[in-house]
């Protein structure tokens, strides 16, 4: 039982002190309790906490979705929808790209393609898209028209003209023990998308607000979705938001009337202290220069994980910016993490690949007191 939290640090009941090894599911990004977000949702609670942001509007949401357009060149992703979770910013994203095509005369464009052990949410539509089987397989027939593929040598056997969109988690797949894709790739498949006239999704639920190094992941290959999927880190890991990011040509084409609007609001769209919080960690991203902290901190991981690496339980090391998997010795993933815990860290496996995902904040220091635990956590 969690009893309170401070930077990377998580107490238990007992007293016991926890490094947060996966930022508590891959949310945390300034550390906990950080007095800056604090006080922001604070002083926001005390004077909207929340209003319906149907027919209504704020100027929090205004200023959030401006900030978060910001980050991509002009005339690009220029309409910001809100949600309240990873899951919803895609299934809203799913959504708008097969109405868009009914509403411009492109019906026929009714097909998604989605990556073999791709992971996208757990509502219906965005869990037809997952393709890790524990978790899908059961759903596979109830949802949207997916074809899966393994690489990108695979498209050949798709038809584009059927297709409305392609989505990828960019850069590496998270619950697919957190495996990179080839260098490139994602510029590749950009091209493919742009030839073809497909939407283009990028679900940067895990991989935004600065987890592979960049603010986002698709800007280290200089590649602009039709719809960017946000959320987990976007307040900073404090209080459930998401966004969904858009182009005006999308934009456009829900205009000209009812008949035409998009029918998707959730009771906690646009919430005000979310999205307080949403700009204090925007904030801190700037005031901190969070993003040029990072390269020093990522090196210092590689080579920590390139020692851990040689320890005779570890089968394969891979790493994306401040994200690993540490993929171990058959039956020893549950073990180690819980071993690992005696020792100070708290993090979670899957399978047998352990997850470190440390708050962007964590210093040398914390690195290395993470990698001791894991080392002890399989000695």
């Amino acid at each position: 039982m969690i009893e309170r939290a401070e930077g990377v640090w998580l107490w238990d009941s007992n007293g016991n002190k926890y490094l947060d090894g996966n930022s508590s599911i891959w949310t945390n990004i300034h550390g906990h309790c950080r007095p800056e977000i604090v006080e922001a949702i604070a002083s926001q609670a005390r004077q909207l906490d929340h209003c319906s942001y149907l027919g209504l509007g704020h100027s929090l949401a205004s200023e959030l979705a401006d900030k978060l357009s910001s980050f991509f060149p002009d005339k690009t992703l220029e309409r910001v929808f809100f949600s309240d979770n990873g899951s919803t910013a895609v299934e809203a994203a799913l959504k708008m790209s097969i109405q868009a095509r009914m509403q411009t005369g492109q019906e026929q464009r009714r097909k998604f393609v989605a990556f073999a052990n791709a992971y996208h949410g757990d509502t219906l539509g965005a869990a037809s898209l997952g393709g890790v089987n524990r978790f899908f397989s059961r759903f596979e027939s109830l949802g949207f028209d997916t074809q899966f593929i393994a690489s990108l040598s695979e498209l050949e056997t798709v038809d584009p003209t059927e297709l409305t969109a392609v989505i990828i988690e960019p850069l590496i797949q998270g619950v697919n023990e957190m495996r990179p894709w080839p260098k490139g790739m994602l510029k590749d498949l950009r091209a493919w998308t742009e030839k073809h006239g497909v939407h283009l999704i990028l679900d940067e639920v895990m991989t935004g607000f600065g987890r592979t190094g960049s603010m986002f992941a698709c800007q280290q290959e200089d590649v602009i979705p039709d719809f960017l999927c946000l959320a987990k880190g976007i307040t900073g890991g404090t209080i459930p938001l998401a966004a969904t990011l858009t182009t005006n040509e999308v934009y456009s084409a829900f205009l000209g009337g009812a008949e035409n609007a998009f029918y998707y609001g959730h009771s906690y769209t646009a919430n005000p202290i979310g999205c307080a919080a949403a700009l204090a960690s925007l904030k801190i991203f700037k005031d901190d220069r969070v993003l040029e902290g990072l390269p020093a901190k990522i090196e210092h991981f590689r080579e920590s994980l390139a020692t851990f690496a040689q320890n005779s339980s570890v089968k394969e090391i891979r790493q994306c910016g401040l994200v690993a998997g540490i993929e171990l010795q058959a039956g020893l993933g549950e073990k180690a993490i819980i071993a690992a815990r005696k020792h100070g860290l708290i993090t979670r496996n899957i399978l047998d690949t352990v997850v470190l995902m440390p708050p962007l904040c964590i210093t040398l220091e914390e690195i290395d007191f993470a990698m001791a635990a894991m080392e002890k956590g399989v000695s």
